[in-house]
């Protein structure tokens, strides 16, 4: 873990534009960002709900139809 040495990425300020960058687009840079991102949405309430119960019915289809023809 970091100590809170001294960095050259915040010195020159590249930690603030990447920062701006994510706030601006609404999307974090990081991949464990982006998956608590995903992850809230999924698990937000009727989307998720709403998703899971689509592709079980999709599903339940395809089977029903390939086993009928």
């Amino acid at each position: 873990m970091n100590k809170g040495g001294f960095s050259w990425k915040r010195f020159i300020g590249v930690s603030q534009v990447k920062s701006n960058i994510s706030r601006k687009i609404g999307i974090p840079l990081t991949k464990s960002g982006r998956n608590q991102k995903i992850g809230r949405i999924v698990s937000k309430g009727c989307l998720g709900v709403f998703a899971t119960l689509f592709f079980s019915i999709f599903t339940l289809i395809l089977i029903l139809v390939t086993i009928v023809n």
